[in-house]
């Protein structure tokens, strides 16, 4: 669970961006959290409270949570809260793309504090209440993920229904019952997940049809280099993706389903997810594995 809570942490650093983040994250790479604050400090005497330095504080708290210094990553993230919800109310928060991920930040972390100090639960229920709060926004499927962080595995896994899929029409979960499922949450922009091919093409090489592969993604609204596109352009354009890069897995169905992603609280990519033969989850994991950590798992629930 905590090797898992960091990969994260670590992976969230490209989505942030701009000179004060770029400085704090340096500070805090050299656990100098004085060094970081001080240049929030400096950044808000000439900039005054932006976004950008709220997403900035934010990071001080994913930070302190990656040192396991839960008082520090509590107050951090209480404050880029507090600054957030006083953002709020001159704003909406999808305006931009800071004060979202800020905001999304301070939630994670004070989840995450809360279940490092022995109370998961209230953690739980927590984010559980956030995620009402915040359910018609852009941080809905952040708050989901670390829902499932602290709860999805052991539990009966959400459905996957799509309407729209390439490759070999999907079977639904209750139909792969039987045998162990790999989920692989991947998006036509990532390069992790193009990364991620050779793995799973190999265990499906050593394995074979022992266990299911499905590969699902989303629409993001646009298509090579930024360029806005509708629905079916985008379709079109992961489907060339997915000739290109995954043809080592054509035989993988791919649902294309923004709710699967919200439900699955895939915000990370890749997602990798692993469901034993009852359909319960037995692995949630933002980001990528080895080929010996998959393998190792795999063969876990194929011994089962």
């Amino acid at each position: 669970m905590r090797k898992k809570l960091i990969s994260y942490l670590l992976l969230a650093a490209s989505a942030a961006s701009g000179a004060i983040v770029d400085d704090v994250r340096q500070a805090i790479a050299q656990n100098n959290f004085t060094l970081a604050e001080a240049k929030i400090q400096a950044y808000k005497a000439t900039s005054g409270v932006t976004p950008e330095m709220i997403l900035a504080v934010s990071w001080l708290g994913r930070g302190a949570l990656a040192a396991k210094q839960y008082a520090k990553a509590e107050g951090y993230a209480s404050q880029a809260h507090q600054l957030a919800l006083a953002e709020l109310k001159k704003r909406s928060l999808d305006k931009d793309t800071d004060l979202p991920l800020a905001l999304g930040a301070s939630i994670e972390v004070r989840g995450h504090v809360m279940a490092a100090r022995g109370e998961r639960d209230q953690a739980v229920l927590y984010l559980r209440q956030e995620l009402k709060t915040y359910y018609a926004t852009s941080i809905r499927t952040r708050i989901q993920k670390n829902i499932n962080l602290l709860s999805l595995e052991g539990k009966p896994a959400p459905a996957i229904n799509a309407a729209t899929w390439l490759g070999p029409k999907p079977l639904t979960l209750a139909a792969m019952k039987g045998k162990p499922v790999v989920l692989f949450f991947w998006a036509h922009w990532c390069s992790d997940c193009k990364a991620q091919v050779d793995v799973l093409a190999q265990l499906k090489q050593e394995f074979g049809d022992r266990f299911h592969l499905v590969g699902p993604t989303q629409h993001y609204g646009y298509v090579a280099g930024g360029e806005d596109a509708p629905r079916a352009a985008e379709t079109k354009y992961i489907g060339e993706v997915r000739q290109k890069y995954y043809a080592a897995l054509t035989a993988m169905p791919v649902p294309i389903s923004e709710e699967v992603f919200r439900l699955y609280g895939a915000s990370t990519t890749p997602t990798l997810v692993m469901i034993d033969r009852a359909g319960l989850v037995k692995l949630y994991h933002p980001g990528k594995m080895t080929y010996d950590e998959l393998r190792s798992e795999l063969q876990r629930l194929l011994a089962s």
